[in-house]
């Protein structure tokens, strides 16, 4: 167990440090490549090639519940009853050290590593610059499948903030105030093209921080310093600022990034965009 190593209490790790886990039976690496407009791909890429050890949980499968058209976003939260058992089944209990990826965008690997921390999941941590970090490193990859020994792990969820539309609704027409943060790109967010959804725009009186702001052109986070001086402005004392994006899963973005610049943990509201838009009655920006 990585017990004072350099994963506890981190929220990023290096490739370096991921390195040291081979042989340890208490940790668990989740391989999240995913593809929005190839659904397939990430499992396939994973077969082909993964870090050793690794898992591979699916964002529409495995991170995400049924989709109910007409009321729920693209990925919904999954029951905690059945996402417990998903658990189980990939060996993830109180004790495991959890260390998810993607290909290296961390969007998909943000979303597990909040969606295990909403389990109540604490050692969990997000790989730093992916896969493709840890093949710049020429770090070995693997098409061997992991075995498992499955865990009696339980529970009901809910140990991070959500929020649901009804009550963001409420706010809105009481005229509370309220910080919002959509973590799609600028120009989705101002209605100028809205490439999946049926309806452009976004939440009145939201707030834009494209999650791509959170790194540099090499894919890393910014320093924590740097994100901070970003990120407080934009949530204005607001310990409870409701972050939001397409579907719930660049959000998680924004809150790992908030996280790791000691800002707190923000509030996510899981439909977000694709669930709004369900509702014509719900108002949205700009008309």
């Amino acid at each position: 167990m990585l017990v004072g190593s350099e994963f506890s209490m981190s929220l990023l790790v290096e490739p370096e440090v991921l390195a040291t886990l081979p042989g340890d039976t208490r940790a668990r690496v989740l391989d999240a490549r995913f593809s929005l407009a190839d659904a397939s791909q990430g499992r396939s890429l994973y077969n082909e090639a993964h870090i050793p050890g690794a898992l591979y949980v699916d964002l529409e499968q495995d991170l995400s519940g049924p989709v109910i058209v007409g009321k729920t976003g693209r990925h919904p939260l999954p029951e905690a009853f059945h996402f417990s058992k998903k658990l189980q089944s990939w060996g993830i209990d109180e004790t495991t050290q959890v260390v998810v990826y993607d290909e290296g965008s961390h969007a998909m690997a943000a979303r597990a590593w909040w969606l295990l921390r909403w389990m109540g999941l604490t050692r969990v941590c997000v790989l730093h610059t992916g896969l493709k970090g840890w093949l710049a490193e020429d770090r070995p990859v693997s098409a061997e499948l992991p075995v498992i020994t499955p865990t009696t792990f339980e529970s009901e969820g809910g140990h991070m903030p959500v929020i649901s539309a009804d009550t963001i609704t409420r706010s809105l027409a009481a005229d509370a105030a309220m910080t919002l943060i959509d973590a799609r790109a600028v120009e989705r967010f101002n209605g100028q093209v809205e490439p999946i959804d049926p309806r452009a725009g976004h939440i009145p009186g939201a707030l834009c921080h494209p999650f791509t702001d959170n790194m540099d052109q090499q894919g890393r986070f910014l320093p924590p310093p740097v994100l901070k001086e970003t990120l407080e402005p934009l949530l204005r004392g607001d310990d409870r600022a409701v972050f939001y994006c397409g579907s719930g899963v660049t959000a998680c973005h924004n809150l790992l990034a908030m996280e790791y610049a000691g800002l707190g943990t923000g509030v996510l509201y899981p439909g977000s965009w694709s669930e709004w838009v369900t509702d014509v009655n719900r108002p949205i920006a700009p008309r």
